[in-house]
């Protein structure tokens, strides 16, 4: 079987994270979020390690939203009827990305509120 070259897997992967940002509502807001993650990031000056900790939160839950938007894309063209298998996929999904993001605001919160908290006491 022939593989495409390394440069066109590439554009399909862009292609799909395009495509996800969008038509899907939910990555568009972990995007502002982790937007403003970032800004905060830099005025707080955040630790290498902090940092590490943040861009790896921010990969999961995108990552995790784009997995849950191609489940949900091929439990559509499988099957427009409903059905209780394909609610259990969509819904588990969907359950993966919310378990991320609830991690991840627990993480941010676990970084910014001693740096906040050490702002206002000043």
């Amino acid at each position: 079987m022939h593989k495409d070259p390394f440069y066109k897997s590439l554009g399909y992967a862009i292609s799909g994270i395009i495509q996800c940002i969008q038509k899907e509502r939910n990555i568009k807001i972990h995007l502002v979020f982790m937007f403003l993650v970032i800004i905060c990031g830099f005025l707080f000056r955040l630790s290498i390690t902090e940092w590490l900790v943040c861009i790896l939160l921010f990969g999961l839950v995108i990552s995790l939203e784009l997995v849950n938007t191609a489940i949900e894309a091929v439990v559509d063209l499988c099957t427009q009827e409903y059905h209780p298998l394909a609610k259990i996929a969509k819904d588990t999904a969907a359950g993966a990305v919310l378990i991320s993001a609830i991690a991840s605001v627990v993480i941010g919160l676990i970084i910014f509120v001693p740096k906040i908290l050490s702002l206002v006491s000043l």
